[in-house]
């Protein structure tokens, strides 16, 4: 069904649609589907808006990233159907390695994933290999030896709680975007961004670019 801009819920329905997309073109998993409802009830709690909070943690994430000496974007299928446009572009203004991690292991949607991201301008993707992320026993404890296991800051929009934590423990920065401010990945991230990622990437993006103007 085609939605009028007019439609008061037209770019929340929008968005519901690139997930669904996403999961009919192997990107996301089924899975994906409640998470992204499950964070669409917090976006209505705040609003559905980016609030004053949330720009400075994103003021704050833009500092770090740009610090780090390796920094990499951990991307699932979530942030690969919603916005792999920004990621990538993101990925080119710090600049930062792109890595595929995903909780229900799949390699078909693993390389859906770098087929779709690639599609939409990243040039390398790297996929989960012989790393290991101490202290967790499901499949994102693998990650790339030269991308996750190499990092000292990690960005993981639309993580895993006890993978955030393991990161930490593990002594790396790790940034996120929950719109959830009580779960484990809000709670345990060294930089939390309560916001939906559809807003917040446009915005990092634009600080990162004007910090690297001012140096």
């Amino acid at each position: 069904m085609k939605v009028p801009k007019s439609h008061p819920r037209y770019l929340s329905l929008k968005t519901r649609d690139k997930i669904v997309e996403g999961v009919k073109k192997g990107v996301t998993s089924i899975h994906g589907l409640l998470a992204h409802g499950r964070g669409e009830a917090f976006d209505y709690m705040i609003g559905e808006k980016t609030t004053s909070l949330a720009r400075k943690q994103i003021k704050k994430a833009a500092k770090l990233l740009l610090k780090a000496k390796n920094p990499v974007i951990s991307v699932n299928g979530n942030v690969a159907a919603l916005c792999a446009k920004d990621i990538v572009k993101l990925s080119k203004v710090i600049p930062a390695k792109l890595e595929v991690n995903i909780f229900h292991s799949s390699k078909k949607r693993e390389r859906a994933i770098i087929n779709y991201l690639k599609k939409n301008g990243a040039k390398e993707v790297l996929l989960p290999g012989k790393g290991i992320v101490k202290y967790i026993e499901h499949n994102r404890k693998f990650c790339n030896p030269e991308g996750i296991s190499k990092a000292d800051v990690v960005f993981v929009p639309l993580e895993d709680g006890d993978r955030c934590m393991a990161l930490r423990k593990m002594g790396k920065k790790v940034i996120t975007i929950d719109l959830n401010a009580k779960s484990r990945t809000a709670q345990s991230a060294s930089v939390n961004i309560v916001d939906n990622i559809i807003r917040t990437l446009p915005l990092l993006i634009k600080e990162i670019m004007s910090l690297k103007k001012l140096h």
